[in-house]
């Protein structure tokens, strides 16, 4: 460590290990804590690659980026080198109103990104729940999603160009290129070029993903369902494109190696600026809401409501309703926080429109899912017609297992997208004596099977006695489920870090039997990469043990993540398990 803190005074370069920093950087929002060996303030691409050299060149030391620390999965921890990206590299470098083009750094947190973005009438619609606490680099890292991306898809889809720093420290910019391209970079590189890893990664990825045996596996292996955040995304690193020259059509092969460092959890290369695309929103909204009696009922609802073309389809359940009423005050401050622009009156009114819910409870009963589809358009009186007609269906084919209102006013719209927002905040900051235990938090199944999915899982979950929210994005079939734990003293961790793993493994087989994936959009971290092989055969394991040959050869980019160390998964769950937190 000494020879390690002489390097970083030698070059100047930002770190601390006093022991609250330490502290602060152990954890994200995972189950999981591990105390890092120092934590390092980078303030431009040159130190992040003088860094780099360093760790390559010496054993015993890693790397793991750091941006929000908003992570579920354990992605943004690890007993090493801490890289922390928030307090310099935080800056929006750029907003093209009209090639709808954004340039920003990773530390950026997405609020202050937004406000950017809107006073052009753009938008990055990837955003997470988080969106108030998360960073842009996080983002990229995990393949975010969110209400936004049943309509319009995760960030991977909008990332269109990459500054990285490599294992070896090399400075690179990655973006699409077509074959030509390619042939031209690789065919007619200089002997210096070739001796670099940048040539080797474009070289070696490329020859992997051709590979006729190669493509027949991730064919086999390429996810069906709508997101995902689980391993490599190899099957969207090589495209076709339609081109066409005078009236010519034809197809090109596009590489784009973005599509592989996008929800690669930092385990390939060090991300130092992010190019996007950015969407204009819509001028319109409006909301129904949908309050079920019945999980079992959701399939049904579902399917009509998706006849109307909702932009967002979203989801809380009982428990989260509960814990949003039992922390009302908590609750109120989020939306004042987040509403300061709105008038006094305003804020009263949205606060005094709780009566409602009170009613409802009273009137029908504490319903066990509430749903939120929100229509959006151009025109106020198309959408208006389809959130009628939505809501007369469901009167009519439901009756009173089902009960329906159409949110007349903005600031009621607001509090409930606060209220399916902040849900994981509130039961992670408020509930005295349990613990958020985000592990079976992120499951998706295609949506068409959403309501045979949830039949099979309620009885597993009612099987380990397990008090827990569901919230989750019904539009895609992807369900957010927090078991809330005690782990407080020995007896009872350990009694629980058995549910923990019994639990997973009945979960993710159920999901594996549906053809989902473990993760949406959470991604896999230490909590979900022991079990990569509930979704991929081993061909593909390997594949992506090749690709991180590859990019990291020593290993040093955020270890533990994405590949397995041991041959039997499960000695990882162990291995894993023996960082979650214990207080």
């Amino acid at each position: 460590m000494n020879i390690f803190k002489d390097f970083l005074n030698k070059n100047k370069i930002e770190y601390s290990i006093e022991e609250n920093v330490l502290e602060k950087n152990s954890e994200d929002t995972s189950l999981f804590k591990i105390i890092p060996k120092v934590v390092v303030f980078p303030k431009n691409k040159e130190e992040i690659s003088l860094l780099t050299k360093f760790v390559n060149s010496h054993k015993g030391f890693n790397i793991t980026g750091r941006s929000g620390g908003t992570d579920m999965s354990g992605g943004a921890v690890n007993d090493s080198i801490i890289l922390s990206f928030t307090k310099y590299f935080n800056k929006t470098i750029s907003v093209n109103k009209i090639e709808k083009l954004a340039t920003v750094e990773p530390g950026v947190f997405y609020r202050d990104f937004e406000k950017e973005t809107l006073k052009q009438n753009l938008l990055l619609p990837s955003y997470p729940a988080s969106r108030e606490i998360c960073a842009l680099g996080g983002m990229v890292s995990n393949n975010s999603g969110g209400e936004l991306s049943f309509q319009y898809g995760q960030t991977k889809k909008y990332v269109e160009e990459l500054e990285c720093v490599l294992s070896n420290g090399e400075i690179v910019n990655i973006k699409a290129l077509s074959e030509k391209e390619l042939q031209d970079k690789l065919v007619g590189a200089s002997e210096e070029f070739k001796n670099t890893l940048e040539y080797k990664i474009y070289n070696e990825i490329f020859n992997l993903l051709n590979d006729p045996k190669n493509k027949e596996i991730i064919k086999t292996n390429t996810p069906i369902v709508s997101k995902n955040s689980s391993g490599y995304f190899l099957w969207d690193a090589l495209r076709q494109e339609n081109t066409s020259t005078s009236s010519v059509a034809k197809k090109e092969t596009i590489f784009d190696l973005n599509k592989i460092i996008v929800g690669s959890q930092g385990t390939l290369a060090i991300v130092t600026k992010i190019k996007v695309k950015l969407i204009e929103p819509k001028k319109h909204t409006k909301m129904l809401l949908i309050f079920l009696k019945d999980l079992r009922e959701l399939g049904r609802v579902r399917r009509v409501v998706m006849k109307y073309n909702p932009e967002s389809f979203e989801s809380y359940d009982d428990h989260t309703f509960k814990v949003a009423m039992k922390f009302f005050p908590a609750l109120v401050k989020n939306i004042f926080l987040k509403n300061k622009n709105k008038s006094s009156f305003t804020m009263i009114k949205m606060v005094f429109s709780f009566w409602r819910e009170a009613f409802l409870v009273l009137t029908f009963g504490m319903p066990k899912l509430i749903l939120l589809a929100e229509f959006t358009g151009d025109s106020e009186e198309e959408i208006l017609e389809r959130l009628v007609n939505c809501n007369q269906e469901i009167k009519n084919s439901f009756r009173k297992a089902v009960k329906t209102q159409a949110v007349k006013h903005d600031y009621e719209e607001e509090k409930y997208w606060t209220m399916r927002r902040e849900s994981f905040n509130l039961l992670r900051q408020k509930v005295k004596g349990l613990h958020t235990s985000p592990y079976i938090d992120d499951i998706i199944v295609p949506a068409d099977m959403l309501e045979e999915f949830l039949e099979e899982l309620i009885p597993i979950l009612d099987k380990y006695k397990l008090l827990y929210t569901v919230a989750g994005h019904v539009g895609d079939g992807n369900l957010h489920i927090i078991p809330l734990m005690n782990f407080d003293d020995s007896a009872t961790k350990e009694k629980n870090l058995k549910i923990i793993k019994d639990c997973s493994n009945e979960v993710y087989a159920l999901v594996k039997k549906y053809h989902g994936s473990i993760t949406a959009e959470h991604n896999d971290g230490l909590i979900r990469t022991p079990f990569l092989g509930e979704i991929f055969d081993k061909e593909m394991l390997n594949l992506f043990r090749q690709v991180k040959n590859i990019f990291d050869p020593k290993n040093i980019l955020n270890p533990r993540k994405k590949i397995s160390i041991h041959e039997d998964n499960s000695k990882d769950f162990e291995d894993n398990l023996k960082f979650v937190k214990f207080k």
